[in-house]
Formats: C-alpha cells, sequence, structure tokens
C-alpha cells in the first residue's frame, strides 16, 4: 500500500482514503463487531490491540491496496491478478449504491494504475447482494467451495468492459 499511501479516490457519491490508525476505534473495529459482516466476509473478529496490528499491516504491506473498506489483494507475482473485496458496514449506508461506486472506482484504479488483467472476487453463499452486484458488473463463476461456503467470481478486463465502467461513475484521483 506504499505506493498508494497518500491517495484519495474521489466519486460522486464515495471518497475513498487510505486506511489510517484513527479509523481503527471509530470505526471498523465497531464495524467488525456484528456477527452478520463477519459472516458476509468471511472475518473471524480481532482484538483491538489485534485490529490495529492489521492496520499497521496494511499499511505497509507493497502488495495490497487499501482504500477505506475496499481493498484489491493482488494474487500472482506480476499483480495482474487482483481479488476485489467492498464491505458496506454502515446500515444508513446500504442499498445507496455505494458498494457499486466503491467497487468501479476501486476496479479502475487498479486497472488504469496497477495494470490489473484479471479480477476475482470471493463471495459467501449467503451474500446474495455482493453476488447479484458482480453478476452485474460482468463477473461470472468460476468455482464454489462448499468447505468456505462461497463462490469465486472472475473477470477478464477488456477496453470494451473498462469503457462502461468509465460510464457508470465519475471519478478523480488526490493525493491527501
Amino acid at each position: 500500500m506504499k505506493i498508494n499511501s497518500n491517495t484519495k479516490i474521489i466519486g460522486s457519491k464515495t471518497i475513498l482514503v487510505p486506511y489510517r490508525e484513527y479509523h481503527v476505534p471509530n470505526r471498523y473495529h465497531n464495524w467488525m463487531q456484528s456477527e452478520e459482516l463477519q459472516q458476509l466476509t468471511a472475518s473471524q473478529p480481532l482484538s483491538l490491540d489485534e485490529e490495529y496490528d492489521m492496520q499497521k499491516s496494511w499499511r505497509e504491506d507493497e502488495d495490497t491496496s487499501m482504500i477505506g473498506d475496499t481493498n484489491i489483494f493482488m494474487t500472482d507475482k506480476d499483480n495482474s491478478i487482483g481479488e476485489i473485496e467492498i464491505m458496506i458496514a454502515e446500515k444508513s449506508a446500504l442499498g445507496k449504491r455505494f458498494g457499486w461506486e466503491s467497487v468501479i472506482i476501486m476496479m479502475l484504479y487498479g486497472i488504469k494504475f496497477v495494470n490489473i488483467k484479471i479480477f476475482e472476487a470471493k463471495i459467501s453463499y449467503s451474500n446474495v447482494v455482493s453476488i447479484n452486484m458482480f453478476k452485474k458488473l460482468g463477473f461470472v463463476e468460476k468455482s464454489r467451495s462448499d468447505m468456505f461456503e462461497e463462490i469465486t467470481f472472475h473477470k477478464i478486463v477488456t477496453e470494451d468492459w473498462v469503457e462502461w465502467l468509465d460510464q457508470q461513475i465519475r471519478w478523480e484521483i488526490e493525493n491527501c
């Protein structure tokens, strides 16, 4: 994340910022105490100290891009395959297309600045909202894991798809 540690991505509904230490107690740690979010994101609750350690590792990990609660984890040595994750934790923000815009902004950033060629998304069987969103984004099912109760979707980046993504949202990049 060091390469984009001061990057702010601005959409029409959302602003994605680097995950800072002050986000841990004020938002993130509280969100991740929710059993529903733990199930939907296949996460385990962490202590506050463990959450601070996680935030620090994300900030210092050169292979991870984290902006707010939208992430791309690079899964190959060439940084051409990225696992995209999105979590909207605030109940009042659900159903307002913040996740849609955030994931598109993050993917466009990954395509244009990291040179990602393929995206993958691992989604819990029970997370119907995310499954439907990624299908609308053009992702197709690659595999299923009954053990982890998740579906792996993937999307190969094409010029036509990038143009379509660009038409979905307005965005810009700033240093913060």
